[in-house]
């Protein structure tokens, strides 16, 4: 199944969602520092918990990236997909590179010492969720129709 002639060849996202969670992010660590709340202490444990989620998360997108990369797929939302990528992470999740930024957002996050950017992140969540997954997912179901439906059946969008 291809997509119609009246829609584009791509998912319509209007802005790139790493700038989401870096905007968020940047907004959360500015709030920590014009009014601090302390939550976390200083010392090694941010870093022993924001370390670990920022490099989980690096691993993760670098992974996907170059699945997408070995199926000749575009990887920005706004680029035309050219195939279901279907293995490694994929084979888990449908969003890894969204999993992977949100665990480097996390580890920012800890790292920075910003409560706000945490509380702010479940926003983040819902704003991938609602303005980029959705039109991803409504333009693969139209340009790919049961192929992609029947994955969607098999692998969770999340976790």
């Amino acid at each position: 199944m291809s997509t119609s002639e009246n829609q584009p060849d791509h998912a319509g996202v209007l802005f790139p969602p790493p700038f989401i969670f870096l905007g968020f992010l940047m907004a959360g660590v500015l709030g920590e520092v014009l009014l601090p709340t302390f939550i976390f202490e200083p010392g090694w444990g941010r870093f022993i918990f924001g370390v670990p989620l920022f490099l989980a998360g690096a691993s993760l997108i670098i992974w996907a990236v170059q699945l997408f990369n070995a199926h000749k797929t575009g990887i920005p939302p706004w680029s035309k997909s050219k195939a279901i990528v279907n293995v490694g992470p994929y084979r888990r999740t449908r969003n890894p590179m969204y999993i992977g930024m949100t665990l480097m957002y996390a580890g920012l996050a800890m790292l920075f010492a910003s409560l706000y950017a945490l509380l702010l992140l479940p926003v983040v969540l819902v704003i991938i969720n609602t303005y980029v997954i959705a039109r991803e997912e409504a333009y693969l179901t139209r340009k790919f129709g049961p192929d992609y439906l029947a994955y969607c059946q098999q692998v969770r969008r999340w976790l």
